[in-house]
């Protein structure tokens, strides 16, 4: 069915009490868009930033009034609207909208990621069959672009790894298909160790060789290869953990940096690591090394 879309720009401040009207008069569903590609980084924990220019748009039914709606909604929150407009949008299939945008790439020499709807292009290449799920992973990401790239061209045989922010499992099922035994897996989010699961049973992966843990309950047990696609934030933070978790002479793989943040996190890892040059994709970065 056809819908009726309401755009308000509007501040920060100004969000919850729109949201809060529109859902009252009606709309079944409230989204917050960036109106000037204005970057969030790293919000503190429990809270939901939003840019200083928020398009709101929410969807009502198609045979909605307009003039009733704009009228109510200007009774509610006491004044006059802010700069907005209203238009009819067609409905469409938005799964499937989704699903025929995510195709089949390719990483390094030997790796592809496949949707698990659609056949691998090449069948007997390394083929990664996802389901992204509820966890952040699927590939498109310049970081993970820059973590499987970097995973490709490692010599993987013998070695045992962790994905620390494993998030869809994406990195570390691509290191078990391209070579590692066993990976560890560990998230803050359960819904991530879920999908993490899920994607790993897709891809015929052996529960035994690929276990996930809440941070807490992870075993402190260092690597040959650890790989964290995060944010620097955290990387930061969180620096002295993550090369406990590396064996002398392994190697260590960070994403989720970007470029202006390079420095900074180099700088976290630089007395314990030979760092490589910074390789770079689309505005954020990677940097990786081996531990002295």
């Amino acid at each position: 069915m056809p819908w009726l879309q309401v755009r308000l720009a509007i501040t920060p401040e100004q969000a919850e009490t729109y949201e809060d009207a529109l859902l009252s008069i009606g709309a079944v569903s409230v989204t917050f868009m960036d109106a000037e590609d204005q970057p969030i980084f790293e919000p503190d924990l429990g809270t939901t930033p939003l840019w200083s220019n928020t398009h709101l748009l929410a969807l009502f039914e198609a045979d909605t009034d307009e003039a009733a709606l704009i009228a109510h909604l200007t009774l509610l929150c006491g004044g006059s609207l802010p700069e907005h407009q209203i238009e009819h949008i067609e409905d469409q299939d938005w799964e499937r909208s989704w699903m025929d945008n995510f195709q089949p790439m390719r990483f390094g020499q030997r790796l592809w990621i496949v949707p698990s709807w659609h056949a691998a292009p090449q069948p007997d290449a390394v083929n990664l069959l996802l389901d992204p799920g509820l966890a952040f992973g699927t590939g498109t990401h310049p970081t993970t672009a820059l973590c499987l790239e970097w995973l490709d061209g490692q010599p993987l045989e013998g070695c045992d790894l962790i994905d620390f922010g494993c998030g869809s499992g994406i990195l570390a099922i691509a290191a078990l298909l391209l070579g590692v035994p066993k990976a560890v897996g560990t998230d803050i989010d359960p819904q991530a160790l879920e999908a993490s699961r899920d994607n790993a049973s897709r891809n015929g992966i052996d529960p035994a060789r690929f276990p996930v843990y809440l941070p807490a309950d992870m075993p402190q047990q260092p690597a040959d290869v650890v790989v964290a696609n995060i944010l620097a934030g955290p990387l930061v933070s969180l620096a002295p953990q993550i090369t406990s978790l590396v064996k002398a002479g392994g190697r260590l793989a960070l994403s989720g940096i970007l470029a202006e943040q390079a420095e900074e996190v180099r700088a976290a890892y630089a007395t314990d690591f030979t760092l490589d040059p910074t390789a770079e994709k689309d505005g954020w970065v990677r940097i990786s090394g081996v531990k002295r």
